[in-house]
């Protein structure tokens, strides 16, 4: 076999080690399964074999489904849905049905077999254990994690997890697993009953051989009489409780737009009323249906395939080849500047932090000392470790302490005098091939760059707040920026940990372009005299985390005053008052709301409560409408407002990469991730639907909405972003 080793030993115990060659994590393929359903065969028929034991070959026991593989299926079957849907469905549930097949047939194999889980175990690779009838994970890797979730792609668990997991831990135990894609340590999950017991590493298969040999006649609760469910079945008392209030949370969660969570709720409900083989059938059923949603097929490809090949660095320039950024030297060590420290030290680089007072610097090194200190005492790493990454940081205002870095990151304010003359400073000092980065948010790197000696080496990394939290980073390459700068620093993103995507110079790049649309059209709604509460709901039913008020308020309102005056004195005549500016400049001027920086904004901040601020309604140039929008009216706006940017920016060719201004628009501003993102929105809807609800929002309220003339082209020739712009394969 290729994926699995077999050894019988003396006592009849078929030892199975899962070790897919050439990969680094095990997961299931179709390959896999298909071999799977040959070790359980082998099992049943041989009476040589009194028991089995199922392991990994790897660190990691089983990082679940083959994703990848999971996208080209859903191509496929796309293409076949236009033709025979029939066909389609049947051919889905068919193959999705034949992983829970192979899985039932281990479980009610005549044998006992148990899993040893040395390692992570997720998705599939945790219904792999559950399918077994004894389970024992390794107590000495803190590394081991099992859940299930499949929920936050966009699926349910497909081999059982929905069916399994409530029987053995109860319903309300197995909801936020299920739902919330909550994942358990070994302790955990022993002292909830998942697992028999837990074992060094060294022990591990050893104890579970023991197990399968006292255990002959091993059966699954559920396989056994008078099988009852932990905590009542759904039409108890118990069962009924927690049915509701699962409803009602859903419903205030998701507001309707993630059906994974409905599906999830009625496969469970529906399973638990019927025996076990008809449940995992109507597993399948809810499996499939998900599988042909768009909401699936999107967030399947944009948080999983996408995201995978751009963090590899598949937006890096022909002929440019991978290096290693060692050190780097951070230029500010204010909130952003000490975040970008802090990722770049957890990384392993040597970091630089510079301000222009030892007492500033400091305080931006203090942000990593006291987040170490938070993870040593949430037992997140040892104070050793901690020490370590607290000992990368050099804390100065001595510039020639960045003689040797690869890297700069300068995250001064958004003041193009200051940034020229940090330019000028750093680049005094730094080697020839080190490349000087602008954390800048809005101005435009070349007119950056005009202050560099290497233009060449010149480019914008733009971080997103918090640094620490945020995975998104723009890559902006100004007019002279080389393919060797573009390079390193996708290197040095991707050695953080985030998503880095490449985009063309312009004011605002690419994502604060587009959530500005989003932000200004909750200002528009307010002048017109839209009630802020419609506005704020709307935005968050629309799948946005927060309204575009609120919004506001976080990445704070006096940054936007800030970025006004820059943006006014940078295009002098050119420059366009609208209703944004006619709102901050009191916010800030007159009444001092900078957001939640100082607890009074667009909302009045008490700790962790919050409500709108009373007197909003000052801002509604003629009155509160007494007729207010319906909810879609307003949902549509804020969300055409952004996917219109979007488009325009793939018209100006600010950004190229359809995988790349999905990703940028989820994970930078948190456009609706359900929707795989701005582009994906779009190409949901219908380049030609979209067009024409464009055309009736610009008609009712102004040129904001305005598609561009590449969008406008694709509506009449049937084109998508991803069939015009991506890759084939991700197509």
């Amino acid at each position: 076999m290729e994926h699995f080793k077999l050894d019988l030993d003396s006592d009849g115990i078929l030892l199975i080690t899962f070790d897919s060659p050439g990969r680094t994590m095990n997961v299931l393929s179709n390959a896999v399964v298909a071999e799977m359903g040959e070790i359980v065969e082998k099992i049943s028929g041989d009476d040589d074999i009194k028991g089995a034991v199922i392991t990994s070959g790897k660190s990691a026991f089983c990082a679940g489904a083959d994703l990848s593989e999971m996208g080209s299926n859903i191509t496929a079957l796309t293409q076949l849905m236009k033709t025979d849907p029939e066909a389609a469905k049947k051919q889905l549930f068919d193959n999705v049905f034949s992983l829970n097949k192979t899985f039932r047939a281990m479980e009610t194999c005549g044998k006992p077999v148990a899993a040893a889980v040395n390692g992570l175990a997720l998705g599939g690779g945790f219904e792999i254990a559950l399918a077994c009838h004894g389970r024992f994970a390794a107590s000495d890797n803190p590394k081991l994690k099992l859940g299930l979730p499949e929920a936050l792609v966009g699926l349910l668990p497909g081999a059982g997890g929905t069916q399994r997991l409530p029987r053995l831990i109860g319903l309300m135990n197995a909801a936020p697993i299920l739902m919330q894609g909550k994942q358990l340590k070994a302790s955990e999950a022993q002292a909830m009953g998942i697992l028999q017991g837990t074992a060094p590493q060294a022990e591990l298969v050893a104890t579970a051989k023991q197990w399968v040999k006292d255990n002959p006649k091993a059966k699954a609760p559920w396989d056994q009489d008078r099988f009852k469910f932990p905590g009542g079945a759904p039409y108890t008392a118990q069962g009924f409780q927690m049915f509701a209030g699962a409803n009602a949370m859903i419903r205030k969660e998701t507001y309707g737009n993630y059906p994974a969570m409905a599906n999830i709720l009625k496969a469970v409900y529906e399973g638990s009323l019927v025996p076990m083989d008809a449940a995992l059938r109507i597993e399948s059923r809810y499996f499939a249906d998900l599988f042909l949603r768009p909401e699936s097929r999107n967030m399947i490809r944009s948080l999983f395939v996408s995201k995978q090949a751009i963090e590899k660095g598949e937006g890096r320039p022909e002929g440019q080849e991978k290096a290693d950024v060692k050190s780097v030297g951070v230029i500010g060590a204010g909130f952003m500047g000490a975040g970008v420290a802090y990722v770049s030290a957890m990384a392993g680089m040597d970091v630089v932090l510079i301000d222009r007072d030892q007492e500033g610097a400091d305080k931006g090194k203090q942000f990593t000392i006291d987040e170490q200190t938070k993870r040593v005492k949430r037992n997140k790493t040892t104070q050793e470790k901690a020490d370590a990454i607290i000992g990368r940081i050099t804390a100065t205002t001595d510039y020639a302490a960045l003689k040797n870095v690869d890297l700069i990151v300068e995250a001064v304010f958004e003041d193009s005098a200051l940034k020229a003359k940090i330019t000028e400073l750093g680049e005094a000092v730094i080697g020839e091939s080190a490349v000087f980065g602008s954390n800048t948010s809005t101005i435009p790197i070349t007119d950056l760059a005009k202050a560099s000696k290497r233009p060449e080496n010149f480019i914008g990394i733009h971080f997103f707040s918090p640094v620490h939290k945020m995975m998104l980073v723009e890559i902006i390459k100004g007019e002279k920026t080389s393919d060797y700068a573009i390079s390193r620093a996708i290197d040095f993103v991707t050695r953080i940990r985030k998503v880095p995507i490449v985009v063309e110079d312009t004011r605002g790049f690419y994502a604060n372009r587009c959530v500005m649309r989003y932000i200004g059209e909750g200002y528009n709604m307010l002048s017109e005299g839209v009630k802020p509460a419609l506005i704020e709901n709307a935005g968050k039913m629309a799948g946005m985390p927060v309204g575009p008020l609120a919004l506001q308020d976080e990445v704070a309102i006096d940054l936007a005053y800030k970025v006004l005056k820059q943006t006014k004195a940078d295009l002098g005549n050119d420059y366009k008052s609208g209703t944004m500016e006619a709102v901050i400049v009191p916010m800030v001027e007159k009444y001092d709301r900078l957001g939640r920086k100082n607890g009074k904004g667009f909302y009045v901040y008490n700790g962790k409560e919050k409500h709108l601020w009373e007197e909003l309604d000052q801002f509604a140039v003629n009155g509160v409408l007494e007729d207010q929008p319906n909810v879609q009216e307003v949902k549509d706006r804020l969300m055409y407002a952004q996917a219109v940017e979007a488009a325009r920016t793939f018209d100006e060719g600010i950004i190229h990469d359809p995988r790349e201004a999905d990703l940028g628009s989820i994970f930078g501003w948190g456009f609706a991730p359900f929707t795989g993102g701005a582009v994906s929105f779009i190409d949901t809807i219908g380049a030609k639907r979209f067009v024409k609800r464009a055309d009736e929002l610009r008609d009712a309220y102004g040129e904001q909405f305005e598609v561009p003339s590449l969008l406008r082209d694709m509506a009449e020739k049937g084109e998508t972003f991803y069939g015009k712009f991506g890759r084939k394969e991700a197509a």
